[in-house]
């Protein structure tokens, strides 16, 4: 970095900084393909304004034009670990960056005691990669991407008792909240969404109750299948997403969870009254889930690309590493 390379770290950002964060983010998309941050850190840096438990802006500046932007959320658990991402502007790489964001992060991780991070390298790319192993990170999580285009899916039907009914917003957010808790106890991220996630969401354009399942049994939902529908970009076509699938744990090995993925998949591909005709649809499943991993390829999907998670430690000597 040189005199007029600024990084800072904060929980609330200036309306300039986001937006500046958010440019970064569109011409990042735009270069590599992909995004670099998750949905769930788009959205919470479009309400950056307004400080949330847990979670820190970094950005960094050159003459006082943003060009990388990082985040980090701090999870109330103190057996979860913090959770990171990072984004370059590609017209600022290649200047040293990402190092000081990776060390802001870092530090601000340390200063409310937690030494490690876990930094998300979104479709692997190579130069993460590359930093990662400058700091000595480890290779602790293997998400991937899945994809199936042009597949019919045959209708399942549902467990003895069940009814399959759709999502009712201002009705169903609070039952949808308590089993998703429920669903996904074991999931760092899933498993933590609060009402503000939610109605996040909800707001988003792409926010569809005709997509969003409930599996109902004496009037309790005991599962869900929420969709999602990507619009076409100058990349690629409108893309269906098995957004994600939750089930009771009562329910486990009821069939319950394969009938609601089904119903999900022909109200995405279908050509039916109210079904969407998508050829392709995606999915996220983690590598060591392989019983998922085998339902999902049984279905027809194949590995699109992967994000890989790396976690890295604070260091008191970080200025003594040898660049990478």
């Amino acid at each position: 970095m040189d005199d007029q390379t600024a990084v800072i770290a904060s929980n609330v950002l200036s309306p300039e900084q986001r937006d500046g964060a958010l440019r970064v983010l569109a011409e990042a998309q735009a270069v590599d393909g992909r995004a670099a941050v998750s949905e769930q850190g788009r959205l919470r840096l479009r309400s950056a304004g307004t400080p949330r438990s847990g979670v820190t802006h970094v950005v960094g500046s050159e003459s006082g034009s943003v060009v990388g932007y990082g985040q980090l959320e701090v999870p109330e658990a103190p057996t979860a670990e913090p959770a990171a991402e990072l984004v370059v502007d590609p017209a600022a790489r290649g200047r040293g960056l990402a190092r000081p964001l990776v060390d802001a992060v870092l530090a601000q991780a340390h200063l409310v005691g937690r030494d490690a991070v876990d930094f998300w390298v979104h479709g692997g790319h190579p130069a993460a990669r590359h930093l990662a192993g400058a700091y000595g990170a480890e290779l602790v999580r293997e998400l991937r991407q899945m994809r199936r285009t042009g597949a019919q899916t045959e209708a399942v039907p549902l467990p003895a008792g069940i009814e399959l009914r759709t999502f009712r917003p201002g009705e169903d957010d609070a039952e949808w909240l308590r089993l998703n808790a429920l669903a996904f106890a074991h999931h760092p991220e899933q498993g933590s969404w609060t009402e503000q996630d939610l109605a996040e969401r909800i707001a988003e354009p792409w926010f569809d109750p005709a997509g969003f399942f409930l599996a109902t049994r004496d009037g309790k939902v005991v599962g869900f299948h929420w969709t999602k529908v990507h619009p076409a970009t100058a990349a690629e076509p409108e893309l269906g997403e098995v957004y994600v699938v939750g089930v009771d744990p009562a329910e486990q090995g009821s069939g319950l969870g394969r009938a609601l993925t089904a119903a999900g998949l022909r109200h995405l591909t279908g050509s039916g009254s109210g079904e969407r005709g998508l050829a392709t649809v995606l999915l996220y499943v983690d590598a060591d889930n392989p019983a998922a991993v085998r339902v999902y390829e049984r279905l027809g999907f194949t590995i699109h690309e992967v994000d890989l998670m790396y976690r890295a430690r604070y260091q008191a000597d970080r200025w003594t590493r040898t660049p990478a």
